[in-house]
């Protein structure tokens, strides 16, 4: 698949390279080593379309003013056949260059010719991925944070996906460990409850009205009968018949807001195999534990921690970092995935580097695991945030919160900002049909866009395609600067991608967006000149495809029409 920006920037450098070399030869500058040099965009385009620090480079090596070797150059550049048309030399001795009409007519071509798949690239073809993210405790429903964490881990997973990577989404259920003996806990006090029993729901237990309900219809179905054995043999009753509805529940809710996973990952089956306490043994073999008032610690600070920790308590119980190392290294090593994403909140700061460690002691490449940390969310509502207790089992939840806003939005707005910031999500704006909601604005450029397309069928001179002869005549300003950043698409991804932040693709949507419209204000497309209208279309179906094709990546509809 053709990437028209890396070609122009290869030509570029070829060109200036070339020049340099000949100017060696021909003696105009003296013989030396060649250095590498940057090719790039311009903060300001006034100064060009790209521009080159090659002379400022090479000043040393030839013992001459930048400037002048920058000329130099430039009394030797031969642009024929290039996708530049003008350069020139300015400032300190940078060269500048222009781009010319052949690249925005072949830009538009490869978008023609990529379709569906134009943005995509195989950076990290041959590469496997997998994306783990959400991961909600299965003790209860998924709240705003779990919001954020899905839409950011489903569309991460999806920008690897186009940058080449093979990618599988995993959900982590929590099924072991101190929530699932709250959860049983809280489940064992209602359901005696529900029998007249007074005792107290203790401050820290689930004061929810799921565990309510879970105890009322495990007493519908089951009566009083578990009130007759012990409290371990009706807790593990209890926790045997919620655990798997809420887990129903979790994969329920989360295709409702379009997310499917490849694999439910289950912690308890770590403990199960064995692979749990493998981990310690190995860690043991290589060294790297000692014991320490009947508990068992590993070595972390000898791999950059600020102090060692537990993996095994004295009473034989391991701690909750043993099964995630487990985990990890089923992953990275028993799977063999080229790259793991955990999206994680930020209170696990001081989490990761000891997983690292682990991981490093175990012989595994740890730089193959990636943790994106997500900040908090704060709901806004009439400019107020929205305060809520989550203890008293009031806290807006995804369900509640996909009642209230639209799908899209809310996948939208939580991909707006990076995920180590703060996110305010705005519920007022977040349903508001107007331009100031992003996700409405985009959404209505691509209508709109299908609309100037109706419009040219009901009037008799529908879009029949357009040559490279004709997407030549779009010279307007607004026109090329739309293509330009049509043009960068497949290095966004790439950057997306490399940088496991799909906030650039929501920027991207937004800034595509606003070209569009100031190109639709500057630009008739229905003009008397069939060649140019032609162009104009042409140009109208290739913002289509990338506006569809970047809300396809966060899974937000692209509607025809509004």
């Amino acid at each position: 698949m053709t990437d028209i920006m890396k070609r122009a920037e290869g030509q570029l450098a070829a060109l200036v390279k070339t020049a340099l070399c000949d100017a060696m030869e021909a003696g105009a500058l003296p013989q030396a080593e060649l250095l590498d040099f940057k090719v790039e965009i311009p903060a300001d385009r006034k100064n060009g379309d790209y521009s080159t620090n090659i002379a400022m480079v090479h000043a040393r090596q030839f013992r001459t003013a930048p400037i002048k070797i920058a000329n130099t150059i430039l009394e030797r550049m031969d642009l024929s056949g290039s996708y530049f048309s003008h350069a020139e030399a300015a400032g300190a001795g940078f060269l500048n260059f222009t781009l010319s009409p052949s690249y925005y007519a072949d830009t538009l071509l490869s978008v023609e010719e990529a379709g569906e798949k134009y943005g995509c690239s195989d950076l990290f073809k041959g590469k496997r991925a997998l994306v783990e993210f959400v991961s909600a405790n299965p003790t209860g429903p998924m709240h705003i944070g779990n919001a954020r964490g899905g839409a950011l881990g489903d569309s991460l997973a999806e920008v690897l996906s186009r940058a080449g990577y093979e990618t599988e989404r995993e959900f982590y259920i929590n099924d072991g460990g101190n929530q699932i003996e709250k959860f049983g806990l809280s489940l064992d006090i209602r359901y005696r409850q529900h029998f007249g029993d007074p005792v107290e729901m203790p401050e820290d237990s689930y004061h929810g009205q799921d565990i309510i309900d879970h105890a009322a219809a495990f007493a519908e179905i089951h009566g009083d009968k578990y009130l007759h054995v012990s409290e371990a043999e009706r807790r593990q009753a209890l926790i045997a018949y919620a655990l798997p509805l809420n887990i129903a529940g979790l994969e329920r809710d989360l295709k409702k807001y379009k997310i499917t996973y490849d694999t439910w990952f289950k912690e308890s089956t770590l403990h199960e195999s064995g692979k749990a306490a493998k981990m310690v043994e190995l860690l043991t073999e290589k060294g790297w534990t000692y014991e320490l008032d009947g508990a068992v610690w590993f070595k972390a600070e000898q791999f950059g921690c600020e102090k060692d920790f537990v993996l095994r308590r004295s009473n034989g119980f391991y701690t909750y970092i043993v099964p995630d190392i487990a985990y990890h290294y089923n992953k990275l090593c028993e799977r063999g995935f080229d790259l793991a994403v955990d999206v994680l909140g930020a209170d696990h700061h001081g989490y990761v580097p000891r997983l690292k460690a682990a991981l490093t002691a175990l012989g595994v490449d740890a730089e193959k695991l990636q943790v994106v940390l997500m900040q908090m969310v704060n709901l806004v509502r009439n400019g107020e945030t929205v305060k809520l207790s989550k203890r008293s089992g009031k806290a807006i939840t995804l369900v509640t919160l996909l009642d209230e806003v639209p799908i899209d939005a809310a996948r939208f707005f939580f991909n707006m900002r990076e995920a180590n910031t703060h996110c305010d999500f705005d519920l007022d704006l977040a349903v508001e049909q107007s331009s100031q909601n992003p996700v409405y604005y985009c959404q209505y450029a691509h209508a709109r866009i299908c609309s100037i397309f109706r419009k040219m069928e009901e009037s008799g001179t529908p879009f029949t395609g357009c040559t490279k002869e004709q997407a030549l005549l779009l010279t307007a300003a607004e026109e090329k600067e739309l293509i330009r950043y049509l043009s960068t698409l497949p290095t966004e991804v790439e950057s997306a991608a490399k940088a496991l932040d799909p906030s650039r693709m929501t920027r991207y949507a937004m800034e595509l967006s606003s070209l569009f419209h100031k190109f639709y204000n500057a630009c008739r497309c229905n003009v008397e000149d069939a060649d140019l209208r032609a162009a104009r279309l042409f140009l109208c179906r290739c913002t289509r495809t990338a506006l569809a094709n970047v809300l396809g990546m966060l899974k937000v509809d692209a509607p025809e029409n509004m």
